[in-house]
């Protein structure tokens, strides 16, 4: 399901200084609030930070080129993170008056993430110390969950309104959203099939779960797999990738069966069974939270030209 952020008021015709990424800012003292928005179709349009920036889409389409990357699609529900210094340059090929393209941009303090993560790595270490806390630029572009897509929201508010308190409510938020965003990478880099088991006890459990979709799976049997407590498996899974066990095992279960429900014939009882769902309407509730749709409906939609 995509997490879509609430709608930001756009700029009054009248106050636009530019057609092409016009820009709103909110300063504050960690960080500062862009709000862009392009009424135009543009392309190769240069945009730098000198500070770390996670960007997130409110409407419209861009196409991003960003460090040595093949253009990607760039959607409302999704972030981009950029590295301080780096020009992105953007294509805005649907851009126009009555459709356009709106993004936000927090530029965040060096010393403020530097902090965070050497908090992060000081009080709460992955993997025991033998895995660092950090912003992974190999995970730029992804989708919004829930809690990131809710703390940007917050951050946005408190940063338009007017009140002597903002700095400090930001402040925190930040963190939050941080350490989401690096729980959220962490999560991409265990459900990639490009993961490389090490000696991370939790890359070995989740390459088990990813292997085994079709078996019950108790969280003992992972604590077991990891050498760990059950109360310190789920607290150190929960801390690194930002979802209980059962929760990563259900998300790897639909991303599975989005794979098998584009092959033409597939069934959806039969899809659900192959991933051990003994439900097939939980199977199908489970799948239209997470997805927005049926899979019946996905089917449909996966079996269509594109």
């Amino acid at each position: 399901m995509l997490h879509l952020l609430d709608n930001v008021s756009l700029t009054k015709r009248d106050n636009l200084q530019t057609l092409v990424e016009n820009r709103s800012v909110y300063a504050l003292d960690r960080c500062e609030l862009n709000i862009f928005e392009t009424y135009s179709k543009s392309l190769q349009v240069p945009l730098t930070f000198n500070d770390f920036v996670i960007t997130s889409m409110l409407k419209g389409k861009k196409v991003m080129h960003l460090m040595d990357k093949i253009g990607f699609d760039y959607l409302p529900g999704q972030s981009v993170i950029v590295p301080p210094g780096v020009t992105m340059k953007i294509d805005f090929p649907e851009a126009a008056d009555d459709n356009p393209t709106q993004c936000v941009a927090l530029a965040i303090d060096h010393d403020q993430i530097k902090k965070t993560i050497n908090y992060l790595n000081e009080f709460y270490p992955r993997n025991a110390g033998l895995d660092q806390w950090g912003l992974d630029y190999g995970q730029i572009h992804f989708n919004n969950n829930e809690e990131i897509c809710n703390l940007i929201n917050k951050i946005i508010r408190i940063s338009t309104e007017m009140s002597k308190s903002k700095d400090i409510l930001v402040d925190l938020s930040l963190k939050e959203l941080l350490v989401r965003v690096m729980q959220n990478q962490n999560h991409l880099t265990h459900s990639s099939d490009k993961k490389q088991v090490n000696n991370n006890p939790l890359n070995y459990v989740t390459e088990y779960i990813k292997a085994n979709l079709n078996q019950k799976i108790s969280i003992k049997s992972l604590s077991d797999k990891a050498c760990m407590s059950k109360a310190t498996f789920y607290r150190l899974f929960k801390r690194e990738l930002g979802m209980s066990p059962n929760d990563f095992i259900l998300s790897e279960k639909i991303n599975r069966a989005k794979q098998l429900l584009k092959y033409p014939g597939s069934k959806v009882v039969a899809v659900s069974f192959e991933l051990g769902f003994t439900d097939a309407n939980y199977f199908i509730k489970s799948f239209k939270k997470a997805v927005g749709i049926t899979p019946g409906n996905y089917y449909i939609s996966e079996q269509q030209p594109h």
